[in-house]
């Protein structure tokens, strides 16, 4: 059993994965020691490279992903595939100095109440080396935003690169929520200030090959992940997203109605039957592309789900038109009668969705 499991989370990365390997052989020659490449279904031959890796040395393993994607839970699933004593984080394009690797292990070793073992870019001799200067301020921005909601002293929270001890990974596994690709944001967070932490000086180096894969999706994951780690523990951050989604479909249920039955004239039966329609579909659109954005449908399967979603909710229209034509019989108030329509149909539509919609398509 390696004394040091190095995970290494990758997607499209098969120019670099060779690279990485030689540079961590190298810089822990007199270690015991394995890497754990984690691939979320890449579409060039990283997999074939790490498969031909652990051909030739039985100390690189992989593991597939399929249907599931993310980096943050890509590490996740390493450290804890992982039978090592200490694990460690880092990028495959070779922007961490893997020199930094064994004092990481040897401060670790040296004092048994450390937990985790930072490399920084921002504190002592630090630097964020060629880094662009809109990058470097984004990351510094972002940095502050962690700082202040994991009421940390860490000079750098969103590190990619650090080496953690397996005990303590085990103590706050089950509240880590693997969300976006700031895994030690994450582990910082649900280590709910329990974690001795120390942090070593690096400078980031440019990416060797391939391309970043920096993009608005990774500032939402991002975001994401906050909410998940404050809110997200008094109420379900998924539920939050879809009742959000949700009353964007109400307005567009009510755009429909005064457009069809107040502009138009036509009757508010048939005038709440269209505008629950367009409700539907954009509530599916904007569920698919948010709410289950770790599920989300492409393609045919985005077809296939929309069908689904409008059989599972069918019923949730039954129920939308019902409770909107008996309100608007009693009360008279076209807005009111439909905002009542949409809430009801909403509650069914929340928990069918998750049944048999996007929970269905990753099975």
């Amino acid at each position: 059993m390696p004394k040091l499991s190095i995970v290494i989370p990758t997607f499209n990365e098969q120019d670099n994965v060779r690279s990485v390997y030689e540079a961590v052989a190298a810089a822990l020659a007199d270690q015991d020691w394995e890497i754990i490449f984690v691939d979320d279904a890449s579409k060039d031959a990283t997999t074939a490279e790490v498969m031909a890796l652990s051909g030739d040395d039985i100390r690189v393993r992989l593991i597939r992903r399929i249907g599931r994607r993310g980096l943050s839970s890509a590490c996740i699933e390493g450290m804890l595939a992982s039978t090592s004593a200490f694990v460690a984080v880092m990028d495959a394009d070779l922007q961490h100095d893997e020199k930094l690797l064994a004092r990481m292990l040897e401060r670790l070793e040296q004092n048994n109440s450390l937990d985790l073992v930072i490399g920084s870019r921002y504190c002592q001799s630090a630097s964020m080396g060629s880094l662009a200067n809109h990058r470097v301020k984004i990351s510094q921005w972002a940095t502050r935003f962690s700082q202040f909601f994991s009421r940390t002293e860490v000079s750098d929270p969103m590190s990619g690169f650090f080496m953690l001890r397996s005990s303590k990974l085990e103590e706050i596994a089950p509240r880590l929520s693997g969300i976006g690709f700031k895994v030690l944001l994450d582990i910082l967070m649900s280590a709910k200030g329990n974690c001795i932490t120390e942090e070593l000086p690096y400078e980031m180096r440019s990416r060797h090959q391939g391309e970043s894969k920096l993009d608005a999706k990774v500032a939402y994951d991002y975001f994401l992940m906050i909410a998940d780690k404050t809110i997200g523990i008094y109420f379900p951050i998924r539920l939050l997203m879809f009742l959000m989604v949700g009353t964007t479909g109400v307005l567009v249920q009510l755009f429909f109605v005064w457009m069809l039955h107040i502009a138009m004239a036509i009757g508010f039966v048939t005038a709440t039957i269209i505008a629950t329609g367009f409700s539907m579909t954009s509530n599916f659109i904007l569920n698919n592309w948010f709410t289950h954005y770790d599920r989300r449908l492409t393609g045919v399967a985005m077809i296939k789900g929309y069908i689904s979603f409008v059989l599972a909710c069918s019923i949730g229209a039954t129920i939308n038109v019902f409770v909107a034509d008996l309100s608007f019989e009693n009360l008279n108030i076209w807005w009111m009668a439909s905002l009542l329509g949409a809430v009801f149909g909403s509650i069914w539509n929340y928990t069918m969705s998750n049944i048999l919609t996007w929970r269905a398509q990753q099975a």
